[in-house]
């Protein structure tokens, strides 16, 4: 009998390692409707800094929250209320580190947002690499119905995903948007039934996992930083990052199985 594969614990995040290469992470605070608090800011900068730091067998990583009720309902602001100036820009600080770690992460991470995505928790959304969501799942950046504006990369990641105007009109109003309008605005890629959600996330994810992990995280990459780059810029970039695959055993295995007509068995190398 095969051991459980060990995962580490954190006090606002359950991860679950549904086999070698993939590994749900749950944002885990449901009697909160997994708002974001501190210490969920600080574990997520330490759940995908060190996956940063070192991948292992990972291969793709999908983020959801707990229950049926809530991604994450955004920032707590039970926790924020009598916070000094001081303390609530420091607060911010660790929640800025978490979106960049979350961006950063080598690894493809699969959105799966399972009901309510707002202020901070449509933003953890967009940080992503692309989203799937229940039927009832909503989003909105309410922030400027607070006094405050997106902080958390919203004001960046939601204009690249469903265009200025359209970002502009859902960030100035604040106004909630349903899963069906994520999808045809393009935040959202697919939208399912809140039962086969997950399952669909994984079964993608299992897709990932089964290709070159050097390849997909080099292609994410190229992806990401082109778009920040001019055309010619970006055509650089990509070939910088495909001459990284020449060299290496998964590139001479995936032509020898191609060849061979079997299944590529591809180590990371």
């Amino acid at each position: 009998m095969t051991a459980p594969i060990e995962t580490p614990a954190f006090e606002t995040l359950a991860l679950e390692r549904v086999d070698e290469h993939v590994t749900i992470v749950r944002l885990n605070r449901p009697d909160a409707s997994n708002a974001l608090n501190t210490q969920m800011g600080r574990d997520l900068v330490r759940c995908f800094e060190d996956v940063a730091l070192d991948p292992a067998n990972l291969r793709c990583i999908v983020l959801t929250g707990s229950g049926d009720k809530a991604f994450c309902a955004g920032g707590d602001l039970k926790e924020r209320r009598g916070m000094t100036d001081e303390q609530w820009t420091r607060q911010h600080v660790i929640f800025e580190r978490m979106v960049r770690a979350l961006i950063d992460c080598p690894v493809p991470i699969i959105g799966a947002v399972n009901g309510a995505a707002y202020g901070g928790g449509c933003e953890i959304a967009g940080a992503c690499d692309f989203l799937y969501a229940a039927e009832t799942a909503r989003f909105a950046l309410t922030e400027v119905t607070l006094g405050i504006m997106p902080g958390g990369g919203g004001t960046q990641t939601l204009p690249r995903a469903v265009g200025e105007r359209r970002a502009k009109e859902l960030i100035l109003t604040g106004k909630p948007f349903t899963a069906a309008q994520a999808r045809d605005w393009g935040l959202v890629n697919e939208v399912f039934p809140q039962a086969d959600l997950l399952p669909e996330a994984l079964a993608t994810a299992s897709l990932i996992a089964r290709n070159a992990p050097i390849s997909v995280r080099q292609a994410k990459l190229a992806i990401h930083r082109g778009l920040q780059s001019s055309l010619r810029d970006g055509l650089a970039l990509e070939i910088e990052a495909y001459n990284r695959m020449v060299p290496t055993e998964d590139r001479r295995e995936g032509v020898l199985a191609f060849n061979e007509k079997r299944p590529p068995n591809f180590k990371g190398r």
